[in-house]
């Protein structure tokens, strides 16, 4: 789409709404002005307002959109910058609404924690049902997305209220799979190509958990939950598995752990003897993910296991003694319907997991779906399966608490973290809501630093990839002490 901003330099905010109204399409600032698809969004102040205008041309015809906010409303640069961005977005909504015929079901909101805004709301003291209307008549948000924001930010409420201002959490980052997923875009490197990236990556971790250890301590950060993800976790050998944990224990204070999770999501990863080795030190919880339960979709997307194997592993884990276990499944996977999405999910509610994750696919450059122009289900198919999921699982006494999008999601829809009454996953409601600090160790892992009292929030980047992990681990520990001075400040 060409785009054409007149009094204001906010691209950022106008190419997220037009990613989400048009997700096909790709903002385009040079060329000719007369294209057959084109936006102009203009931004004016005025003695009492600033008033956003969209003017879009699709198929031959032009359609407005306005939206303002007072001049007295804009304070200080962050505040401004928030206002004049919304009203940006807004007036972009509203001509597209007009211009596609479509409305979607998260309205007018593009980020990715659309829960913030419920939280928000609910910590202004709204009622709930105030707070429903004002997602439903400020944003434009449905209903039934509405109600999955309110339900996830009293839980992320919950969460909050019990949070020491110290309290952390540890991301261990392992990139191996057995393979590599047709949908994946995360920093993860089949074992088939990348077995002897193995052990110097191990050390390198090794390095970077004993020089995090230091900073830990130094800077009186209480570890509360610990999740090792990836990648796929399992994919390491029993023996490995059980040195990495030892390793940790031996490092932190783990003491005040509430939670500690371990990614074994390929159930062809999963053996009784690796099982033993993460009951025996203290993982409390596990993910083993399906995605599908239809060995067609799961032969579609790369996945080199079937269903059956995902009841055997299932079945494994609870004989070691797992009593807390999340599945995953996605929704728009090529080749599937809703009536076999709907059948994947019977088949998993049938397992009784405490926890139940349901994606939405979400296309990613570089991923085998896109670089071969996968044949997928349609918005509107994707759009059933979700909400036969959330019915279902509703029934099913599950409860959602905690939600995110992404770009490029299929229909613009979500993922949704389901569980049992008191069965949620801290460290999911603490990474999602930007709760507390995450100290990422590993390949592809981001340190997120958060101060709640303050709302300040810092990043240290590890490299993505594990050759780029282990070649520049005396770098990446160096950056570590970022840590220390970001809560040696007041």
């Amino acid at each position: 789409m060409r785009l054409t901003l007149r009094g204001h330099d906010y691209k950022y905010a106008v190419e997220q709404i037009l990613l989400m109204m048009y997700p096909e399409e790709r903002p385009v600032y040079s060329g000719p002005t007369d294209a057959a698809l084109s936006a102009e969004v203009s931004l004016n102040f005025g003695s009492t307002y600033a008033d956003a205008v969209t003017r879009l041309r699709a198929n031959g015809s032009d359609f407005i959109g306005m939206s303002r906010v007072r001049r007295t409303a804009l304070t200080d640069k962050l505040t401004t910058d928030r206002l004049l961005q919304k009203i940006i977005k807004r007036s972009f909504y509203k001509a597209a609404v007009l211009g596609t015929g479509k409305k979607p079901v998260w309205g007018a909101l593009t980020g990715i924690r659309p829960g913030k805004i419920a939280t928000s709301l609910l910590e202004r003291g709204y009622p709930d049902q105030k707070a429903l209307k004002s997602l439903i008549n400020d944003y434009d948000v449905s209903p039934e997305r509405s109600a999955l924001c309110l339900d996830t930010a009293k839980a992320s409420l919950r969460v909050k209220a019990a949070l020491g201002e110290r309290d952390t959490a540890l991301y261990i980052g392992i990139p191996f799979c057995p393979t590599r997923c047709h949908y994946c875009s995360f920093v993860s490197h089949s074992v088939e190509k990348s077995m002897k990236l193995i052990v110097p990556f191990l050390e390198a971790l090794y390095k970077e958990i004993d020089a995090l250890s230091v900073v830990v301590r130094e800077s009186s950060l209480n570890i509360i939950a610990v999740y090792i993800g990836g990648g796929t976790p399992t994919t390491l050998s029993a023996p490995q598995l059980d040195s990495l944990l030892h390793k940790l224990a031996s490092s932190f204070d783990l003491s005040r752990v509430k939670e500690f999770t371990v990614e074994a999501g390929r159930p062809d990863t999963i053996t009784e003897d690796k099982l033993s080795a993460l009951c025996h030190n203290g993982v409390s919880r596990i993910s083993i993910n399906p995605q599908s339960m239809s060995d067609e979709v799961l032969n579609a997307i790369g996945r080199r296991h079937t269903a059956e194997e995902v009841y055997e592993a299932m079945d494994l884990s609870r004989r070691a003694g797992f009593r807390l276990i999340n599945m995953d499944l996605i929704a728009g996977l090529p080749g599937d319907t809703t009536e076999h999405f709907i059948k994947s999910l019977k088949a998993v509610l049938s397992l009784e997991p405490e926890n139940i994750t349901v994606h939405t696919l979400s296309l990613k450059k570089g991923t085998r779906l896109t670089l071969e122009n996968t044949e997928l289900p349609g918005a509107e198919t994707v759009g059933s399966m979700l909400d036969e999921a959330s019915s279902r699982l509703r029934r099913s006494g599950y409860v959602p608490y905690y939600l995110y999008r992404q770009k490029f999601m299929s229909g613009g829809f979500e993922n949704v973290g389901w569980c049992r009454p008191e069965k949620e996953s801290l460290y999911n409601i603490l990474i999602m809501e930007e709760l507390a600090t995450i100290l990422a160790l590993g390949d592809g892992g981001v340190t997120k630093l958060v101060k709640l009292a303050t709302g300040r929030i810092e990043r240290i980047f590890n490299p993505k990839y594990p050759y780029e992990y282990i070649d520049n681990i005396d770098r990446i520990i160096e950056n570590k002490s970022g840590i220390t001075r970001f809560w040696s400040k007041v």
